[in-house]
């Protein structure tokens, strides 16, 4: 059940939804001389060879390049990390100092050494939060420092005294939490910087109430200012061993036992029982997508850990340690993962299209995922207006708010407000804004070319999505219209364009009007209806005959000239470009007979006048059709 009840299998009923990275970070595994330690900030692992002394290899997911040296062995490495920037290097050996050395080009390659401040205290790590700050935490509280690395030196900014058991740092967020008291029941959490919307995430092994079984995660917000709050309750269903992950704003919880995770979503609607959201998993318990490793010259599949091969490297191992918010390490086989969220699955295992879409516009690479997800639904035997409404809705709301924060963006920028409001940025468009262009491109288009479509269901479709952009006030394009009417000739269907147009479904633009007069040889009303519209947008008479000749509607536009009288003043040198242009001898025919007919009329001779500059077009009719064909003066 995608609830979150049952699902105990081992990820049976395929559909894996996490997958392990395709190119994952290989490295020494440890053994008793290689040490291997992680640096969340910069995401690198390093191997540390006897110390340094026969070398230390730093690896990243980012580096294209490892980074290698050697160092004296002077003790154990109790850690070891890089500032950000990887400009210096910080070693810890001793519970009392930290040692330092420089990475900066030109610089002498000398260590120098900072001790802790507060007599008496151990330090039991520290943590870069920039290129040139560094957090101590000690049992006794923590020390902010700067690193002079020209002077090598450092100097103490800011000290607390605290009693510390453990601590954890997010360095995408730049905060410390500290567990304090004798207990270990308060975390006390230090920024460095203000960043982003901050949960702690806290894994409680049996539920306080009474009647729930399993274990359960509690979100608390941390804010930047006020008391921490309670928000959020994950509930698991299961006991035994967990790890988390946090991957594209969903929280992933691994089970050991089962050999399963499962996903949770605290931006999906969960049960609100007035101060805490509760939330059951999104999607049924998958495994991790096996992962196949090249193995001396052959390649072998992780799959489970009762594979014999691979023991020490199965998913879900007791050797794997997680770090936030997505990597996966396993130190005794030497690999380093990112996780990563699959989208093309959960389209299968999530029914409820609504939820689906809630879902997808979540998350980063939703884009191609949400548009198939939409051409499915307009399929006739899967999807139902209803349902392809709520998706058309959901989709629209997203649009209108990054329009509205695009127009608003725009219009501090125009009223010059920008300079006085440094942190003004432009509206980021995530892959969940789906505009017009995308949906014409990539659904509607495609879609009326169907031909297994009813064309009823085909044009509810068109009309459904026109409805939701007007609903949201969005204006709809001119494009979106065109699709409509040729699908509604395409079927023979005049009587519902007739309609449309004539309640106004469809939106005047001059475009629109163009495409009506196109129409005029199979549906004759057509013409009017086009020229209604021009002359409910305003449209001055002769940008109307400018319309129709950009559009190569020639005798469109000479009827409409006729039609209001100004045949006789119109220019002949621009209706017989247009018709040249056309590239169609009969029509050119026609329309130079016309002219030809005009001056007669008005001057009692058929020819063109030098002022009329109409040489050319004498010299091409007379190649096409012979001198002969000239219409001869006519005397009375």
């Amino acid at each position: 059940r995608g609830d979150g009840g049952g699902g105990e299998s081992r990820g049976g009923g395929g559909g894996c939804y996490l997958a392990l990275c395709g190119r994952p970070v290989h490295f020494e595994k440890a053994n008793p001389v290689n040490c291997v330690f992680f640096d969340e900030a910069n995401k690198q692992v390093f191997a540390v060879r006897s110390g340094g002394a026969t070398g230390v290899v730093v690896k990243g997911l980012e580096d294209r390049n490892p980074i290698s040296f050697r160092m004296e062995d002077k003790g154990e490495v109790k850690c070891i990390k890089f500032s950000l920037g990887n400009k210096i290097l910080a070693v810890q050996r001793t519970s009392k100092s930290v040692d330092f050395l420089n990475f900066i080009p030109d610089s002498p390659q000398l260590e120098y050494t900072q001790e802790c401040k507060t007599k008496n205290a151990n330090i039991l790590g520290f943590c870069w939060t920039s290129s040139t700050e560094i957090v101590f935490i000690t049992d006794q509280g923590i020390e902010f420092y700067q690193v002079l690395p020209e002077k090598r030196s450092l100097k103490l900014l800011k000290n607390q005294s605290i009693n510390v058991n453990w601590y954890m740092y997010c360095p995408e967020s730049s905060v410390i939490l500290l567990s304090t008291t004798v207990l270990g029941n308060v975390l006390q959490p230090f920024y460095f910087k203000v960043k982003g919307f901050l949960y702690v995430l806290y894994l409680r092994h049996h539920s306080r109430t009474s009647n729930s079984t399993g274990a359960e995660v509690v979100l608390y917000h941390l804010p930047r200012e006020g008391s921490c709050k309670k928000t959020h309750i994950l509930k698991l269903n299961r006991t035994g061993k967990f790890a988390l992950n946090v991957v594209d704003n969903l929280v992933v919880v691994h089970h050991q036992d089962t050999e399963t995770s499962v996903i949770f979503d605290i931006k999906l609607k969960g049960e609100f029982d007035g101060s805490t959201t509760i939330h059951q998993f999104v999607l049924p318990p998958r495994s991790i997508q096996p992962y196949q490793i090249p193995v001396a010259g052959r390649t072998i599949m992780l799959y489970n850990k009762y594979s014999n091969l691979l023991s020490a490297l199965s998913k879900y191992s007791s050797s794997w340690i997680v770090f936030q918010p997505d990597i996966i390490i396993s130190a005794s086989e030497g690999y380093l993962w990112n996780l990563q969220v699959k989208l093309e699955p959960v389209v299968n295992l999530l029914l409820d299209k609504g939820r689906l879409m809630d879902f997808l516009l979540q998350r980063k690479e939703c884009k191609m995922v949400i548009l198939a997800v939409c051409s499915q639904s307009n399929e006739p035997e899967r999807g139902s207006l209803p349902v392809i409404a709520t998706v058309f809705d959901k989709l629209n709301h997203e649009y209108k708010k990054y329009l509205e924060a695009e127009q608003s963006y725009t219009m501090v920028v125009e009223a010059g407000q920008s300079r006085s409001n440094p942190l003004l940025k432009r509206p980021v468009r995530t892959q969940a804004v789906i505009d017009q262009s995308d949906m014409y491109t990539h659904v509607l288009s495609v879609f009326t070319e169907k031909k297994e479509a009813p064309h009823k269901f085909t044009i509810a479709v068109l009309m459904e999505y026109i409805r939701s952009l007007n609903q949201f006030q969005i204006a709809v394009q001119h494009y979106l219209y065109e699709l409509v009417i040729k699908t509604l000739v395409q079927h023979n269907l005049f009587y519902m364009l007739h309609q449309f147009l004539q309640y106004h479904v469809l939106s005047d633009s001059k475009p629109l009007a163009c495409l009506l007069l196109s129409l005029e040889s199979i549906y004759p009303p057509a013409h009017q209806l086009s020229l209604d519209m021009l002359k409910r947008l305003s449209t001055a008479n002769d940008e109307i005959v400018e319309v129709l000749l950009s559009k190569h509607q020639v005798l469109a536009a000479l009827r409409f000239i006729r039609g209001i009288g100004g045949h006789d003043s119109i220019s002949a040198r621009k209706f017989l470009d247009a018709a040249k242009q056309a590239d169609d001898d009969m029509l050119f025919y026609t329309i130079f007979r016309f002219f030809e007919q005009r001056n007669q009329r008005l001057r009692g001779n058929p020819s063109f006048t030098p002022g009329e500059h109409c040489e050319e077009h004498v010299t091409f009719f007379k190649q096409v059709f012979g001198e002969q064909a000239l219409m001869k003066p006519t005397t009375f």
